[in-house]
């Protein structure tokens, strides 16, 4: 009895770190191939540029610096894969051993969530201080930034440093993963009923979830954008920023949702291709899944 409820604990183990690395290969994979169409999304998002003067503009920084923020995003996302479905698969099991329902995947995707925002807010506040181009001068590198960073007190280390912008992160993270588990199987499972090849009904579920979920949430992200963006300055409650940062896009929603169009794009590729990989990989090392 002893030996089965270790040979259990041992496969539970091996199950856990298989999804944990299937989820960093996909996730890894997905962010590398969307960085271009990322990177003009965050332009916009900071200054409000229309598509063509943001892809300009990057054109005439050259392609030198095509590339620069690259490392932080690509770190973060491998490892948001790794959390993101290693946990919500380690707590989908210990949720219910008789069936997923609506309500566990919910639950399960949004503790997923929040533990990828608090290990990767300092991934993302590093990346949006090195993709402003009006840092390039002061902040030319990682290092630099870490530098700065860890001048601070302690408590404004974290404030001001690593974890600005951590609460919307926290909301954004917690609603998205709680709705792209929620509904990325039944939307599968329902193409799949329907005679769609198992990789293109992934490929669909994973497509559609990021669409809805990264518009419904984009002005969230636009405000993180510029709240990260910043480095030093007066502490300011969120809906301080929230409000200033509505005066400075002029109180329209749509100079917000500037830049929604190519998060629809990226959203469908990235969150696309890494529902298939993840799938792909999953049915090839667990195919009675």
């Amino acid at each position: 009895m002893q030996q089965n409820s270790k040979d259990s604990d041992s496969s539970q183990v091996v199950t856990s770190l298989k999804n944990c690395g299937i989820g960093a290969v996909s996730s890894c994979l997905a962010t590398f191939l969307t960085f271009p169409v990322h990177k003009t999304i965050f332009r916009q998002q900071i200054h409000g540029f229309i598509i063509r003067k943001a892809v300009t503009q990057l054109y005439q920084e050259g392609l030198m610096k095509f590339y620069r923020g690259i490392l932080p995003p690509l770190l973060a996302k491998t490892i948001q894969g790794t959390l993101l479905f290693g946990v919500y698969d380690g707590l989908i099991g210990n949720i219910s051993t008789e069936g997923t329902f609506l309500h566990h995947r919910c639950i399960a995707g949004s503790l997923s969530g929040i533990i990828e925002a608090l290990v990767l807010t300092p991934f993302e506040r590093v990346q949006n201080v090195l993709q402003d181009h009006r840092k390039d001068v002061k902040f030319p590198n990682i290092q630099n930034i870490l530098k700065k960073f860890n001048s601070y007190k302690f408590k404004d280390m974290l404030q001001l440093g690593y974890y600005r912008g951590f609460l919307p992160i926290l909301l954004r993270n917690g609603t998205g993963s709680a709705l792209y588990f929620s509904f990325k199987d039944p939307i599968k499972n329902s193409l799949l009923d329907q005679g769609v090849p198992s990789g293109i009904s992934a490929f669909v579920s994973g497509s559609f979830n990021g669409m809805m979920i990264c518009f419904i949430l984009y002005p969230l992200s636009a405000v993180i954008a510029n709240m990260q963006s910043h480095v030093g300055g007066e502490k300011m409650s969120l809906w301080n920023f929230i409000a200033k940062f509505w005066v400075s896009r002029a109180q329209r929603l749509l100079y917000i949702y500037r830049g929604g169009s190519l998060v629809i794009l990226r959203s469908c590729i990235t969150w696309g291709i890494t529902t298939t990989i993840y799938e792909l990989l999953k049915a090839d090392h667990f195919p009675e899944s």
